[in-house]
């Protein structure tokens, strides 16, 4: 065991699943400082916990830019991110101070993956109305035009961004009997042919597909992507689902478009801000279905990607290889 002195300072900015922090207690090498909440950390907080910290665990929902960078000082080694997104962090800050940053991807592939199907389903099928109907009396007997929704059989789905995610949510959409698959991109992947996946321009995939399924990664080219040029030209029968990130759409324009009837659905699991407010105008539309970030929720993967996160954190403290490391 190392002595108090030499025991390394890591603050941890929420309260995160047992699986990582037994490991990160077990290592013996950690004086852990945690921000013991299930709500984010104060901002003031986070600036007062990081200070002198050899190894920052963050999530999401904490901004890392210079001004935290500054708290934390030279000692700082290593940041640990619970997550596959990292846009929340200064990438460019932290390479200049020759910080090493871990995250997660892969882990909640799979997770993230079955739940953009089950949005997707719901969406186009109108569960949540369906149950609201059934408890609040609307329910009265079959009728042949009620609740009736799109089907995937014969569809056209286009996928925007198919990366790991973007793969494993065509690859579980198309046993459905989707007839084409389009995808877009920086540029055309060889796995694709898997699951015939056919590389068109952004243009070709919004005008031609039934369901435009959104997992790109959140850049300054896709920021507000989707906005009323995008929806203006979707069909008016086609739904419309994002499990990326909230800020690639314009959701002013999303509303707008759903009011309307421009487009026939939208199906959201990441809203701008998160958590939505619950006045916000996207609320009071029938056609719009959203859930609040709960794409990684199994408690495996959560559990897995706290495992993760914190052996990416002890690898950097020691300067060894990280399990999963951000190449800078």
């Amino acid at each position: 065991m190392m002595s108090a002195q030499q025991m390394l300072k890591v603050f941890v900015t929420r309260r995160i699943p047992q699986e990582g922090m037994k490991i990160l207690q077990k290592a013996g090498m950690c004086n852990l400082s945690v921000w013991d909440s299930d709500e984010p950390v104060p901002r003031a907080e986070l600036l007062k916990g990081v200070a002198g910290a050899h190894g920052l665990l963050c999530l999401l929902s904490d901004k890392i830019d210079a001004e935290v960078l500054d708290a934390a000082g030279p000692n700082l080694k290593v940041i640990s991110t619970l997550s596959v997104g990292f846009d929340h962090l200064a990438i460019d800050e932290i390479k200049k101070r020759g910080i090493r940053v871990g995250y997660t991807p892969d882990v909640l592939t799979d997770a993230t993956a079955e739940l953009t199907v089950a949005l997707l389903l719901a969406t186009c099928r109108r569960l949540p109305e369906g149950v609201e109907e059934v408890k609040n009396g609307g329910w009265s007997t079959w009728k042949p035009l009620w609740l009736c929704g799109y089907g995937l059989s014969g569809s056209t789905v286009g996928v925007i961004g198919l990366g790991r995610i973007g793969l494993a949510i065509a690859r579980r959409l198309k046993p459905f009997g989707v007839k084409r698959l389009l995808y877009t991109g920086r540029q055309p992947k060889p796995q694709a042919q898997e699951i015939d996946g056919e590389y068109v321009p952004l243009d070709t995939l919004v005008r031609g597909s039934d369901f435009v399924v959104v997992s790109c990664s959140l850049t300054p080219d896709t920021q507000g992507l989707c906005d009323k040029t995008f929806f203006s030209k979707m069909k008016k029968t086609s739904i419309f689902i994002n499990t990326s990130r909230g800020a690639v759409v314009n959701q002013e324009d999303l509303f707008g478009a759903l009011s309307s009837g421009q487009i026939a659905a939208a199906g959201l699991d990441v809203t701008t801000p998160e958590p939505l407010p619950t006045d916000h105008p996207l609320l009071t539309l029938k056609n719009c279905v959203v859930l609040p970030h709960i794409g990684s929720a199994t408690y495996s993967t959560r559990g897995v990607m706290s495992e993760l996160t914190a052996n990416n954190l002890l690898a950097g403290l020691t300067g060894s290889e990280m399990p999963s490391e951000l190449k800078l």
